[in-house]
C-alpha cells in the first residue's frame, strides 16, 4: 500500500477514533445468552394470534420473542423456535383485557435455564427450560413478525410505543421500576422510543433499520397492521445479509424506509450535493468534466467491493442524475480499489480518467459514449506501478493521486506525494519520469505537508495548482509554468484549523468558468452517522478566477440564484455599539443571506472594531454559530463554540497538526478589507453545512449540527462601535436533492 494511501486512511481513522472517544453508549459486540426483552404495546385487538412485540433472531430460524396469543388465545408468551424455550401449558396465564388505547408493558427475562414473564411490572409466569440459547453478533431485532423465517408471516396488530433489549437479566424490582422514555440508569443494549418519527436504535448498537410492508411510525409509536408489516434492526453490515435473502417486496419497503429516513434527517443538506446513500468516507470529488452539454462529477464511495467511483451528471449544476458506478475494482483488474484522480480529453477525443489504483499504482480508463457510462481500463495498467523498497524508483516518486492533461499534443501528469513529481507521455500507455513538479516550496508550507489531490490549470495569466495536504486540508499555489516545472509565487489555503474543506476538484465548462467542489468532512460521532445512514457532502460549486490584482477570486455559481424563494429585504439597519439586533422575519435552516456592511470612520455608524452575524440561533442564544469579521486582525472567522448543544460533537481538527487532534472552536481565515471598502457577505445555510463568501476574495466552510428545532434565528452584532448594514437580502432555498 502506498505510503500516502496510509496517510489518507490515517485521517479517516483519526476521524473515527475521535468520534468513538466521545461516544460511550455503543456496546461492544458479543454473544448474548442471559437477557431481558421489554416492550410497551397497545394491541389493536385481543383476538389476534402469533405476532411479536419484540424478537431477537439469529437469522437461521432460532429466536426468542414476546409473542401474543400463539398457543393460547389472548395471553402473552415467550416465543421460540419449535417452542424449545416456550411453556406450552399456559392454563394459568392471565388473559389480556387491555383495550386498544391502553398501553401494556411486557417483559421476559432469560437467566440460565429460568424464564420469567412480567406484565405491567408484575410477575406473569415463570418456568425453566433445557434449551438456553446464545445469540451472536449477527442476531437482529424484529418487531411485529414472530421471526424472519415465519412461514405464515403472522404479525402483531397494534402500536409499539417503546422497546428495549438488555444483554443481562433484570431483577423483578428493576422491571417494576421501568418507565417509558427513561432508560438512563438501566443501560439497555438496544432502545427504540420512536420519538420525532425516528425508527433507529437510540444506543447505536443496531444502526441499520428497515420497515417492511405497512409498518410506519406515527405519533411516537411503531404502527403495525398485523398483515405482515414489521421492523428489522441490525448491527452495522447485517441488514444486507437479510436483504439478500428477502423478496423483492421487502427490498422495495427497505428503499422506501431509507428515503423517508433521509427526508426526515434534520442534518442532511437539501441543496448541496450529498452521497445518495451510505457512509462515503472518503468522499473525494474526482473526474469532474464537462462532456457533451452536461456536467459530470465522480466521487469516491464504498461498497462490498471496496473503494469505488460513483457517478452523477447535471445540466444545471443544481439537480443531479445518479448513474451506475463509473469505476469499480473488478475481478481480474490490477487495482483493488479506486482512489483519487481526474478526467481530461485525450488526443483521440475520448474522455480519459487518470486515477490511483489501490495496491497497483496509477492507472487509466477511457470512454467515448454520450453519458460516460462505459469505461475501459487500459490492459497495460498500471501505467506507473507503485515503486517497491529496493527498486531504483523507490523514493524518487510515488505512484499516487495523479492529475493528467494534454499540452502541445503530449500527455502530462502530476503524481502526488512529498515531493509531487511530473511525468510525460507520447501515448497513454507510455510515460517517462521528468522530475520534481515544484521548482521550490513556499515559506508558509511546512516540510511534512504532502501534495495530494492535485489539480493544475491556467487561470488568467497564471497557472493554479489546487491540492491538499493531509495535515492542513485544501490549499493552492499561483505561479508560472514553463512546461517542465511550476514556479509558485503565492500560496493560499481554503481550510484552517477546525475547518472541514478537503479534497478539491475542478472542471472547465463551456462558458469558460473554472468550477470547483470539495469534500466537507463530517464532524458527527460515528454512532450518529450509523443511525443516520449517510455521510458525504460536497461544497457548493464555486467559480475560481483571477482578479486584476493577481489574487484569487472565489464566488458561488450564478445558477444557485434559481433556488431562491420567499425574498425578504431590509435596508438602513444600524447595530448599536456592543449591541445586537434580531432580524425579524428572517429565520431558517436552508437560506441564502446577502449582507452589506458599510465602511465607516471612527465615531460614525460603521466604526465597529468587530462585527458580523449569528445564524442558527435559538431564542435564548444557547445555540448559535457566529460569523465575525475583524478588520484590525484582518480575519474572517466562524465560531462554533455554541453551534450545538450536542457535546459529543467537539469540532476537532479533522486534518491533523503534528499528529495531534485538538479541539478547535473557531475557524479563522485571513481576510483584509481595503480602505473605504464595504463588506459584502454571501452566507449559505443548508442544515448542517455553512459556507461564507466575503467580497469574492475569501470563503470559509464549516459543518454545524444544531439540536434545537427553534435554532433558526439570525442576529447582527457589533463590538467596539456601531455597525451599519446598508442592505440585507434573505431567501429560502429550494431543495434539489430528491431525498
Amino acid at each position: 500500500m502506498p505510503k500516502l494511501m496510509t496517510m489518507r486512511g490515517l485521517i479517516i481513522g483519526v476521524c473515527l477514533l475521535a468520534a468513538m472517544a466521545t461516544t460511550n453508549n455503543v456496546r461492544a459486540e458479543g454473544s448474548i445468552t442471559d437477557k431481558t426483552l421489554v416492550a410497551w404495546v397497545k394491541l389493536a385487538n385481543l383476538t389476534q394470534r402469533g405476532g411479536s412485540a419484540l424478537t431477537l433472531d439469529n437469522q437461521d430460524g432460532r429466536f426468542d420473542a414476546i409473542v401474543f396469543g400463539e398457543v393460547r388465545p389472548g395471553v402473552w408468551m415467550a416465543g421460540s423456535n419449535y417452542f424449545q424455550r416456550t411453556q406450552q401449558d399456559q392454563g394459568q396465564y392471565a388473559v389480556e383485557t387491555a383495550g386498544p388505547d391502553e398501553s401494556v408493558m411486557v417483559a421476559i427475562v432469560y437467566e440460565g435455564d429460568a424464564v420469567r414473564l412480567h406484565r405491567g411490572g408484575k410477575p406473569y409466569a415463570n418456568y425453566t427450560t433445557d434449551h438456553a440459547m446464545a445469540f451472536g453478533d449477527d442476531a437482529v431485532v424484529v418487531m411485529g413478525l414472530r421471526h424472519l423465517e415465519s412461514g405464515d408471516r403472522a404479525g402483531l396488530a397494534g402500536r409499539i410505543e417503546e422497546a428495549r433489549l438488555y444483554d443481562r437479566p433484570l431483577t423483578a424490582a428493576q422491571i417494576a421500576a421501568l418507565m417509558p422514555g427513561d432508560a438512563a440508569d438501566t443501560g439497555p443494549l438496544g432502545w427504540w422510543t420512536f420519538e420525532d418519527g425516528r425508527v433507529t436504535d437510540r444506543t447505536g448498537t443496531f444502526p441499520e433499520t428497515l420497515l417492511v410492508g405497512g409498518a410506519h411510525v406515527a405519533n411516537g409509536a411503531l404502527v403495525l397492521d398485523g398483515k405482515g408489516s414489521y421492523l428489522v434492526a441490525a448491527r452495522a453490515g447485517q441488514a444486507r445479509r437479510w436483504l439478500s435473502r428477502s423478496a423483492s417486496g421487502d427490498r422495495i419497503a427497505a428503499a422506501r424506509l431509507q428515503r423517508e429516513m433521509l427526508l426526515a434527517d434534520r442534518h442532511r443538506p437539501r441543496y448541496h450535493f450529498v452521497a445518495p446513500e451510505g457512509h462515503s468516507m472518503p468522499f473525494d470529488p474526482n473526474g469532474a468534466i464537462f462532456w457533451k452539454g452536461r456536467y459530470h462529477l465522480f466521487y469516491i464511495f464504498q461498497n462490498e467491493l471496496g473503494h469505488c467511483w460513483g457517478h452523477a451528471s447535471s445540466a444545471d449544476l443544481l439537480r443531479w442524475r445518479f448513474h451506475p458506478p463509473g469505476l469499480v475494482p473488478a475481478e481480474g483488474d490490477v487495482d483493488r480499489g479506486i482512489f483519487s484522480g481526474n478526467a481530461f480529453i485525450n488526443n483521440k477525443g475520448e474522455a480519459t480518467i487518470l486515477y490511483h489504483g489501490v495496491d497497483a499504482g496509477n492507472c487509466i480508463a477511457t470512454s467515448s459514449d454520450d453519458e460516460l457510462i462505459d469505461w475501459r481500463k487500459l490492459a497495460s495498467n498500471p501505467i506507473i506501478p507503485s515503486p517497491k523498497p529496493g527498486e531504483p524508483e523507490h523514493g524518487l516518486y510515488q505512484s499516487w493521486d495523479p492529475h493528467g492533461w494534454v499540452e502541445n499534443d503530449e500527455y502530462h501528469a502530476i503524481f502526488g506525494g512529498n515531493p509531487a513529481t511530473l511525468f510525460k507521455g507520447k501515448a497513454l500507455d507510455r510515460w517517462r519520469f521528468i522530475g520534481k513538479f515544484l521548482a521550490h516550496e513556499m515559506e508558509d508550507v511546512e516540510a511534512d505537508e504532502d501534495l495530494s489531490c492535485p489539480d493544475f490549470f491556467p487561470l488568467g495569466d497564471k497557472h493554479m495548482l489546487l491540492c491538499i495536504s493531509h495535515k492542513r486540508g485544501c490549499r493552492y499555489y499561483l505561479g508560472r509554468w514553463d512546461g517542465e516545472k511550476f514556479y509558485p509565487e503565492t500560496h493560499g489555503r481554503m481550510n484552517w484549523p477546525g475547518g472541514t474543506c478537503f479534497a478539491p476538484e475542478t472542471l472547465l465548462d463551456d462558458q469558460g468558468r473554472r468550477i470547483m467542489w470539495a469534500w466537507v468532512l463530517d464532524g458527527r460521532p460515528m454512532d450518529q452517522i450509523n443511525r443516520a445512514g449517510w455521510s458525504g457532502t460536497m461544497t457548493l460549486p464555486r467559480v475560481l478566477s483571477l482578479g486584476g490584482d493577481g489574487a484569487l477570486r472565489i464566488e458561488p455559481v450564478k445558477e444557485l440564484e434559481q433556488l431562491r424563494m420567499n425574498h425578504r429585504a431590509k435596508t438602513g439597519l444600524v447595530v448599536p455599539a456592543d449591541g445586537a439586533i434580531d432580524i425579524d422575519g428572517v429565520r431558517g435552516e436552508c437560506m441564502e443571506l446577502s449582507i452589506e456592511f458599510a465602511p465607516g470612520s471612527p465615531g460614525s455608524p460603521g466604526s465597529a472594531k468587530r462585527f458580523g452575524l449569528e445564524v442558527r440561533r435559538s431564542p435564548d442564544g444557547s445555540e448559535r454559530t457566529v460569523i465575525e469579521v475583524d478588520p484590525a486582525k484582518k480575519t474572517l472567522a466562524i465560531d462554533v463554540t455554541n453551534a450545538s448543544l450536542d457535546r459529543s460533537i467537539t469540532y476537532r481538527t479533522f486534518v491533523m497538526h503534528g499528529g495531534e487532534n485538538p479541539v478547535v472552536t473557531r475557524q479563522e481565515a485571513p481576510f483584509e478589507l481595503k480602505e473605504g471598502e464595504a463588506l459584502r457577505l454571501r452566507v449559505f445555510l443548508d442544515r448542517s453545512i455553512l459556507e461564507v463568501f466575503a467580497n469574492g476574495r475569501q470563503c470559509v466552510t464549516q459543518h454545524i449540527y444544531p439540536t434545537r428545532e427553534d435554532s433558526l434565528g439570525v442576529r447582527l452584532f457589533a463590538e467596539g462601535g456601531p455597525a451599519r448594514v446598508t442592505r440585507l437580502d434573505a431567501w429560502d432555498m429550494d431543495a434539489t436533492n430528491p431525498w
